[in-house]
């Protein structure tokens, strides 16, 4: 009686043979002892690396940060001029200790910027939710006349704006600041809290309401927790544009309220100093320990909803 017994696979030049068993193909060995080959679009990518895609990715990289490079580097410079001279730390020593006024304009800022933007969230974000959530006649409307302020010319927001607070007799200060820069960021809280609602299944809070929970409980326990991401990146773009708005501030300031890029108009105006550098590379670095820190919190919340 005989019996079949597998054999190895015998090499001819480039070729290899194979020998059939019932219920059994030996296919050919991979790895350095059998051939190899590349996927199909592998030679492609290749010969791709570099393409003209490429190519413009790195020079419009270039193209946007090499200012900031120019500003770095010429805030390290001994001398005021563009005539490079050495290393000094000079304009940060001024900067730090001898530039009160710019700190307080900084401070101003920052308390404008980030109460503006909180009250913008929640009355974007409150808006976003009542149109998606609810159905009326004037909806359509209503959404249509939350996108103008973000298609009107800035000039023309101030100018309106300096006509109505003085319309209704109040004084320009930091109050009207707070008010102009809380109205023109809350279609920006509404655009990206309603991007976000267009991904939520309103199911769920058909399923929350037949187990018992109320509107209210829908509201802070479904809707918010599940769009949080979208509020909390709509709260720092609004700190941004809040931070870096110079035209409509210009219009609804008044005395004691400059802000920081007033201060920086007003110190131009004089002259470009190298203490603007030294601000500049200050406010580039804590803008990215600040994406830095906040970026682990965003993936948590996104990975939490």
């Amino acid at each position: 009686m005989t019996t079949d017994v597998e054999k190895p696979p015998q090499r001819n030049g480039n070729h290899i043979k194979h020998k059939l068993i019932p219920s059994k193909l030996v296919s050919p060995p991979s790895g350095p002892q059998g051939p190899y080959r590349l996927p199909k679009n592998q030679h492609f990518r290749d010969h791709r690396r570099f393409g003209f895609s490429n190519i413009m990715l790195v020079l419009v990289i270039l193209f946007l940060f090499a200012p900031l490079f120019v500003v770095i580097t010429y805030s390290f410079n001994a001398a005021k001029g563009m005539r490079w001279t050495g290393l000094s730390l000079e304009w940060y020593k001024k900067l730090f200790f001898d530039s009160n006024e710019l700190w307080r304009a900084f401070g101003n800022s920052i308390m404008i910027a980030f109460s503006s933007a909180l009250v913008a969230t929640m009355l974007g974000s409150l808006a976003a939710i009542g149109i998606k959530w609810y159905r009326f006649k004037a909806r359509a409307y209503i959404q249509i006349a939350s996108f103008l302020p973000m298609v009107l010319p800035e000039v023309i927001i101030g100018i309106s704006m300096l006509i109505f607070f003085s319309a209704i007799k109040v004084q320009l200060g930091m109050f009207t600041i707070f008010a102009a820069h809380t109205t023109f960021n809350i279609p920006f809280v509404f655009l990206l809290v309603s991007a976000r609602l267009d991904e939520f299944d309103f199911s769920i809070i058909e399923a929350a309401r037949d187990l018992g929970a109320t509107e209210r409980q829908a509201l802070f326990k479904v809707v918010i927790p599940s769009i949080m991401p979208g509020i909390v990146t709509s709260m720092l773009m609004s700190v941004t544009m809040s931070l870096e708005d110079f035209v409509i501030t210009f219009f609804v300031s008044g005395p004691g309220s400059t802000t920081l890029p007033l201060y920086v108009y007003s110190m131009i105006r004089y002259g470009v100093s190298p203490v603007i550098n030294s601000l500049s590379l200050v406010l580039i670095l804590g803008i990215m320990i600040l994406a830095l820190t906040l970026r682990r919190f965003l993936k948590t919340i996104a990975a939490s909803s």
